[in-house]
């Protein structure tokens, strides 16, 4: 088990350190845009509109009808997929923020885009899906390259690596 943690915490490190600062920039930015701007609306955090009412971690109560509008499994359990959705938005996005455990949110973010972009935005066309498929693309590197130098991934790696 602790094989799997390493080799998903561990982080693909470019030569130099300004590319893996150029590359953790957007991952930074969109990480917060994630938490504060698409997932707090959605998911009660601290930082969510106050008139959304939303306890802590509880999911807005017109989501799930809309997750369930998807048809099929999501139709079946629009609860579940509505709370995981706004989950890796708003809390993925302060983990991609701080670099910890990027390849498992980034993976859960992918998820979700792919459902926002192709079954929710697909009919309003290419413009109304760019928001979803540009947190795809981005996340996509993120969940082969991992955090970079910039992140608390490379720090607990680095741990693991001297405890040996």
């Amino acid at each position: 088990m602790k094989k799997i943690f390493q080799k998903l915490t561990t982080p693909i490190l470019m030569p130099y350190w300004w590319q893996d600062a150029f590359l953790a920039l957007p991952r930074i930015i969109c990480g917060f845009w994630l938490a504060t701007e698409f997932g707090a609306a959605k998911f009660g955090m601290p930082w969510s509109p106050p008139d959304n009412n939303l306890h802590f971690f509880e999911v807005a109560f017109w989501f799930p009808n809309d997750v369930a509008a998807y048809g099929g499994i999501f139709k079946m359990f629009p609860s579940f997929f509505a709370w995981m959705g706004a989950f890796s938005e708003a809390v993925g996005g302060i983990f991609l923020m701080l670099g910890l455990q990027t390849r498992l949110f980034s993976f859960l973010v992918i998820c979700t885009m792919c459902v926002a972009a192709f079954l929710q935005q697909w009919h309003n066309g290419l413009w109304a899906m760019l928001a979803s498929l540009g947190f795809l693309w981005l996340y996509m590197y993120c969940l082969v390259l991992g955090s970079g130098r910039f992140g608390i991934d490379y720090l607990i790696s680095k741990k693991m690596k001297n405890e040996k």
